[in-house]
């Protein structure tokens, strides 16, 4: 149990820095504009996912707590 709790703390610190560094996730999104017969008509389009500075913190935060806990209990 003291290991599991520890594999999860150590998670979400690495989220919680990952979360500050990057603060957003950027894809590519294809849509097809149009198809005639064979031809297809295809546009690109960035989309973003922000990811809140706070998100982060508490990630951190919450990962830190559960390393201890799981540092207390062994």
């Amino acid at each position: 149990m003291k290991s599991m709790i520890n594999l999860v703390g150590v998670i979400l610190i690495l989220l919680g820095i990952l979360i500050f560094v990057y603060q957003g996730i950027t894809y590519t999104k294809h849509d097809t504009v149009a198809k005639i017969g064979n031809v297809e008509i295809t546009a690109e389009s960035q989309k973003n996912i922000y990811l809140p500075p706070i998100a982060g913190g508490i990630a951190l935060v919450a990962g830190i707590v559960l390393v201890i806990v799981g540092q207390k209990r062994g």
